[in-house]
């Protein structure tokens, strides 16, 4: 289960070797095989962490590279040695066995390797001598060869190999071995003829297969403590063989009551059995099964008062004859998990947080059809009430997710779950450490499945994080697959907003390092697309806002990304825009925030000198939307462009001298004390216009954007016109024949808006 508690060392130096083998532990030879540096010899705790570790990254972290040859590292016992491995899914073929068959492994779980055919079971044979625990868990093509027909050429063209069931294995020799697991193996293997060599097995689990005679398990009636026999259908000759094992501590006859029809119906004669003959067992699950007589006490008969987990109060009539209350019983989805008291410490149902949470626990690992269930029934507990076990539920729905990364229906629930649980109502009970592990999990089934509602339903999850703090340590992979959903031909509306926001919220406010590499990702052409499309729609909504809020955002002292603003067709569509939506004044805003950008480059300007666009920024001087900000915006983009001087003004209409008298008209008409929708990070394009003599009114325009941000900001904009050097160059601007006398004014208004704030907020203690 995910840990809320920091990582230990080895656990941090696994990391670390596995993400570079080739610089720690390894050579390549040939340029393309792993191998082992020949001084190096690692014990099994090592090795093992370091093959389970390898497994972990490769199911659960895209950007880690799996490599052919890494198993070959363990080829030889001499440098190696490895003892207890886990092994999962596609990652592992029979190759893979094959180069550690000389290992002397105690414990080996295999775990849906599907990629696994019977070349694996003579590899598992080497093992046989060591081998105390054994899961063949879904390896559902273990058990089958391929086998060439014979017969012509022709036909070995047509069908060159086979799937042939091997019905000539077992488990001779396998002497040690003590816990196995064969759940879901295939039909047509001789369960019984298979484990018949087997001496003394104290754990076995056969759950899906269906059995009509499970007799051969009175062999191992006086060693056999855990019996797991999930979705068989039961008889009554089950019943009775499951009586005789009387060792047995752990029995569970659970089933998924949606899977198929049973005709088993547990009674209380049957469960009374249990209790008289099994009198060692601790832990019983009934989950998924239907009762076909009362099991239950009346109500009237029942001791009212404190909830008790004394058998002698059991709500369920069998258990009274329990001499301890079971450590855990499994009643999910049952009735009986409902009522007042239940003779046991633990128990899994839907009654409540507690038991739903203990049903994640002890099924995620085999069971993803019951543990989706379980987490929907967590989702609306974080939903409708206040979820009590926090850190837990999130673990839990974590592992899950992790678990079964390419399940449809986990990734659908525990999406679902996370966006609760991760609240602003539940933030202060996380870590950092957790909410980074909420974050790879969501964004691991943003890309492995591209499923309408797990898209969602992972957005909104990120939206509940501080972007893009949080999700920089991430920063590339999420940007790729939020560019991944809004470059998909047919976009869920719902999800495009989402998507756009969190775009827009991962490039406001970082470096520019950052900036240009989402540029180059292609976040410029896909914005730009998006906004085509709106306009050919005649939309307006919040995705056409957001996407040229984020087109600012990233051209934000980014010469890069505004050259590709402009190269993509930028300033046609802000025409486009401009003449479809006169009135969105949110619009116009963002739209002159980019090109006010835009407007900063030099080298850009250029692209800029039209007569259509210098005409569309002066109109756009007297307009009243937003405030001060629109006309704000395209005064700043005409004393960017004002600045580069009269030679630089390379058309007739409309003349220069015209444009200045807007803008000095433009400024004039300003309330000093408006509050603004903008954010510097920096001052340095503003005060590039205060040392000229060349544009006096792009002088002014700096100068009264400074005294503007000072006096209504002064805790936020005084100490950084302080740090970037804004106070000198005020003063040698006042000295200059050129200024004008009011702009001059102004900038002493500056200098003394910042003095006074370094006296209030001087330090005086001593």
């Amino acid at each position: 289960m995910a840990s809320d508690s920091p990582e230990s060392l080895m656990t941090l130096c696994t990391d670390y070797c596995l993400r570079n083998l080739e610089g720690t532990l390894c050579y390549l030879l040939d340029n393309e095989t792993l191998r082992l540096h020949p001084d190096i010899f690692l014990p099994s705790e090592i090795c093992d962490k370091l093959v389970n570790e390898y497994v972990e990254l490769v199911k659960t972290d895209s950007i880690f590279e799996p490599h052919e040859s890494f198993f070959t590292l363990f080829s030889d016992p001499r440098s190696t040695r490895l003892a207890r491995i886990h092994l999962r899914e596609h990652i592992v073929q029979d190759q893979d066995l094959e180069a550690i068959r000389k290992q002397d492994l105690i414990e080996l779980y295999l775990t849906n390797c599907e990629k696994l055919t019977a070349k694996s079971l003579q590899t598992l044979v080497s093992f046989s001598h060591t081998l105390i625990s054994l899961s063949l868990f879904g390896c559902c093509n273990i058990f089958y060869e391929e086998e060439n027909p014979g017969g012509c050429e022709d036909d070995c063209l047509v069908n060159p190999t086979r799937q042939v069931l091997v019905k000539d294995f077992t488990f001779e020799g396998f002497s040690r071995l003590r816990i196995l697991n064969l759940g879901r193996l295939i039909e047509g293997v001789n369960v019984e003829t298979l484990l018949r060599p087997l001496a003394s097995l104290a754990a076995l689990d056969l759950s899906g297969i269906q059995l009509n005679d499970v007799g051969f398990l009175t062999q191992w009636k006086d060693s056999l403590v855990s019996l797991v026999l999930y979705n068989m259908d039961l008889s009554e000759e089950h019943i009775q063989v499951i009586a005789q094992l009387c060792k047995l501590r752990h029995l569970d006859i659970s089933r998924d009551h949606l899977s198929s029809y049973y005709k088993f119906k547990l009674t209380r004669r049957v469960l009374n059995l249990f209790v008289e003959n099994l009198v060692n067992l601790t832990s019983l699950d009934i989950s998924g099964h239907t009762m076909l007589e009362n099991c239950t006490i009346p109500s009237m008969e029942e001791k009212m008062g404190q909830t008790s987990i004394e058998p002698a109060k059991s709500s369920i009539a069998p258990f009274r004859g329990l001499k301890r209350p079971l450590q855990f019983l499994g009643l999910f989805e049952t009735s009986l998990c409902r009522l007042t008291h239940i003779p046991a410490y633990k128990v899994s149902g839907d009654k409540n947080e507690e038991q739903v949470l203990n049903a994640i626990e002890a099924y995620t690992e085999h069971r993803p059809e019951i543990t989706s269930r379980a987490i929907n029934l967590l989702f609306d507990i974080a939903r409708i009430e206040r979820c009590s076990q926090l850190l837990r539920a999130l673990q839990l729905v974590i592992t899950a997710l992790k678990c079964h990364k390419d399940d449809k229906n986990i990734q659908v629930t525990g999406s679902a779950a996370l966006f609760y649980l991760t609240n602003s109502e539940y933030r202060m009970e996380q870590s950092v450490k957790l909410r980074r592990q909420v974050i790879q999990v969501v964004l691991n089934g943003m890309e492995s499945y591209q499923e309408v509602t797990v898209q969602r339903n992972c957005c909104l999850t990120l939206c509940n994080f501080s972007i893009p703090e949080e999700l920089e340590f991430q920063y590339r992979r999420v940007n790729e697959l939020l560019l991944n959903i809004l470059n998909q031909s047919r976009q869920d509306e719902s999800i495009q907003r989402i998507a756009v926001h969190l775009c827009n919220a991962l490039v406001c406010q970082v470096d520019n390092d950052h900036k240009e590499a989402v540029g180059k990702m292609g976040f410029v052409m896909t914005m730009l697309k998006l906004i085509q499309k709106k306009l050919a729609d005649k939309t307006c909504d919040q995705v056409m806002e957001f996407s040229w809020s984020a087109l600012w955002n990233i051209t934000d002292e980014t010469p890069d990304n505004c050259e590709m603003f402009l190269n993509y067709s930028g300033m046609k569509l802000f025409l486009e825009c401009l003449k479809e939506f006169p009135e969105k004044q949110e619009l116009h805003r963002n739209m002159l925030g980019l090109l006010g950008n835009v407007a900063e480059v030099k080298e850009l300007r250029p692209q800029l000198m039209t007569s259509q666009f210098i005409s569309v920024f002066s109109n756009l001087l007297e307009s009243k939307a937003d405030g001060i900000e629109v006309s704000y915006n395209a005064c700043g983009v005409l004393s960017h462009i004002m600045f580069d001087g009269p030679e630089a003004w390379g058309i007739c209409e409309p003349h220069r001298e015209e444009v200045v008298k807007r803008m000095w008209a433009a400024i004039q008409s300003w309330d000093i004390n408006s509050r603004r929708n903008i954010n510097y990070r920096s001052f340095e394009p503003i005060l590039r216009l205060l040392p000229q003599g060349i544009s006096p009114v792009s002088q002014h325009w700096a100068t009264w954007a400074l005294y503007n941000l000072v006096s209504v900001y002064p805790d936020k904009y005084c100490p950084l016109l302080i740090k970037e050097g804004g106070i000198p160059l005020l003063k040698d601007m006042i000295k200059m024949a050129s200024a004008r006398q009011e702009t001059k004014e102004m900038a002493r208004k500056v200098i003394e808006h910042c003095s006074n704030f370094k006296e209030e907020n001087m330090d005086t203690s001593r």
